[in-house]
């Protein structure tokens, strides 16, 4: 059986692409709780791991409300994000004007009647418990995602870039095909399967059409949050999350080392995913400098690309450098 969102020509027409610093903070935490938990994260588990024993977070009030017995979660903790790429502070402002309404409906959908301390309390006082709810979040993100945030962005836009080269090429049934196995589009439906949905369950959307949020830190499934306060949103796992974090990585000994030497070899292998000068730097256990140098000689030979995410300067393998690599281009 599976769930279904019926979606006529005015809502494909306002489906729309997003990302989502606090949807990664929130699949972050839950794939620290042990929760459908992804096997590609696992580095990022252990170093967030090692970063929480070092330093405690005060979750009091999230963590409850995210990991617990249900198997769901309030959906007002993660609304569909404004723009295409809003920033955590901006989320956290939607999450604050949730109404006293929307939370209390919201609670009651994932816990009954009958609810557990900390959401009765959230309950009781929304606005107070929303404000401690998103000073919560904004530690989680500073401390946990931040550090990682232009290598995870860096996926998550070429994600977004591959999606809409394929709505451009077919139409939605492209889109939509290699979205995620368990997504399937026909005649206006799309519709969730697999072992997760043993049951036919029909969204109501809310208004608009959906927002498609990829996910780098969450599960390895399709999560469909309907709407209560934003539009419904599609969280799916980004596509390249599998070569984010290999940095460090040594590359096998071989042509492309005999070639290129270790150091640019391993540069080069590193570069599977997006990183910048320092991250490389600290990967590899070389200076910046010499970094830098060695890069120079990739670009100019044409193994390496780099372009600007924000603040930060990115550098990734072009296709040559990933045919040199053994590697398909995004993983």
């Amino acid at each position: 059986m599976a769930l279904t969102i019926h979606l006529g020509v005015a809502e494909l027409a306002t489906t729309r692409f997003s990302v989502s610093p606090l949807s990664e903070t929130v699949a972050g935490l839950q794939q620290l709780s042990g929760r459908d938990r992804n096997p590609v994260n696992l580095r990022w588990l252990r170093w967030a791991a090692d970063e929480l024993a070092r330093r405690p977070l005060d979750l009091s009030h999230t963590w409850p409300l995210l990991v617990s017995d249900r198997p769901s979660w309030p959906e007002f903790l993660v609304p569909a994000p404004s723009g295409a790429g809003s920033s955590i502070d901006d989320e956290l402002a939607v999450l604050r004007r949730t109404t006293a309404r929307q939370v209390r409906a919201s609670l009651r959908r994932v816990f009954g009647e009958r609810l557990p301390d900390v959401a009765a309390t959230l309950a009781a006082r929304p606005a107070a418990g929303l404000r401690t709810i998103a000073a919560e979040l904004r530690a989680a993100h500073e401390r946990l995602v931040a550090p990682h945030w232009p290598r995870i962005r860096a996926v998550l836009d070429a994600d977004v870039g591959h999606r809409a080269r394929r709505l451009a090429a077919g139409g939605a049934e492209r889109l939509f095909a290699d979205l995620h196995p368990d997504l399937q589009w026909c005649d206006g439906r799309l519709m969730l399967g697999g072992e997760r949905w043993r049951a036919e369950r029909v969204v109501n959307r809310g208004p608009g059409g959906l927002v498609l949020i990829p996910v780098v830190l969450g599960s390895p499934y399709v999560l469909v949050k309907q709407s209560t306060s934003t539009q419904t949103t599609v969280r799916y796992p980004a596509r390249g999350v599998g070569a984010l974090w290999t940095a460090g990585t040594r590359p096998s000994a071989g042509s492309t080392v005999r070639l290129l030497g270790r150091v640019r070899a391993e540069l080069l292998e590193t570069l599977r995913s997006p990183a910048t000068t320092t991250e490389l730097a600290r990967a590899l256990g070389v200076t910046p400098s010499a970094v830098s140098q060695h890069l120079g000689v990739l670009r100019e030979s044409g193994l390496v690309a780099r372009e600007r995410c924000g603040r930060n300067v990115l550098y990734m393998t072009t296709a040559l450098g990933a045919s040199l690599c053994g590697t398909p281009p995004g993983g």
